[in-house]
């Protein structure tokens, strides 16, 4: 994992995000004690105290399937406690697809199996940051009251932040763009709380507004547009939090890191 850490630092970047295990595989190989020492050293080198990890996408604790909700509070444990070991702060989780059984349904199983989790691994470092998503298909938290609930309803609240994807909030119908901005912010402040935001992943879209199709694109290359990101980028609630490039891993046309591309891109904008 520690490779990240080096390729934010080639990049110029200020923090990463990574999968502390194989996020396709319910199967968890030991955190070795080597790639423990490694990211903490960089990390310190680096100065990098906001780092972020991203969960396994086959978790889904609104599953109304018994066995996959039980393995989904297990594997989420073990994604926790990889945090704890490294020192990472922030875990994002997609809050889950309830399957047909409803919003309020898969909402009660979420608040239920985080709190056995945040019950099972104790810990004051490590938030766990419910993301919003674009919305398809029963997936929960396309509505910022979906995770403002979510919130509400769970034992120990201290324990919960936010991340938003700026792709995810435009397929899902929230319009950031310009004059805009200023009514969508006053909306996280109405549903979830300015301060409950703890992450930011900073994404173009290749769908349309309101599509509920999550499609990530290079900054400046889909459908929000480059100016799109202007008032968030120059929000200064936002300068200090951790603010994600979850863009394609590709070459741009001269040849370049897209990363290095988006990563200048959003820079002018300040």
């Amino acid at each position: 994992m520690h490779n990240a850490l080096l390729e934010a630092e080639k990049l110029g970047m200020g923090t990463v995000q990574v999968f502390t295990k194989n996020q396709q595989q319910w199967r968890v190989p030991p955190l070795g004690d080597d790639a423990i020492e490694q990211w903490k050293a960089h990390c310190t080198r680096l100065k990098f105290r906001h780092t972020v990890s991203h969960n396994s996408y086959l978790i889904n604790i609104a599953s109304p399937d018994p066995v996959i909700w039980k393995k989904s509070i297990e594997l989420l444990k073990e994604e926790l406690r990889r945090c704890v070991a490294l020192g990472i702060p922030y875990l994002v989780m997609h809050p889950g697809a309830h399957m047909g059984q409803g919003d309020a349904a898969g909402i009660k199983r979420i608040t239920k199996a985080l709190d056995l989790v945040h019950g099972a691994v104790r810990s004051d470092v490590v938030l766990t940051c419910l993301e919003g998503t674009a919305g398809q298909g029963t997936c929960l938290g396309h509505r910022l009251e979906h995770l403002a609930c979510i919130v509400e309803q769970v034992k120990d609240e201290k324990r919960v932040g936010v991340c938003l994807d700026t792709a995810h909030l435009f397929a899902a119908g929230y319009d950031f763009r310009g004059k805009g901005y200023a009514a969508f912010r006053r909306e996280i402040s109405r549903t979830i709380g300015i301060r409950r935001v703890k992450v930011w992943h900073i994404n173009d879209s290749k769908k349309d507004l309101g599509s509920r199709v999550d499609r990530h694109d290079h900054i400046g290359e889909g459908k929000i547009g480059l100016s799109g990101f202007r008032e968030l980028i120059q929000d200064d609630t936002w300068a200090k939090m951790p603010r994600i490039l979850e863009t394609p891993k590709e070459k741009s046309p001269d040849g370049r890191d897209w990363d290095l591309v988006n990563l200048e891109r959003l820079k002018g904008l300040v």
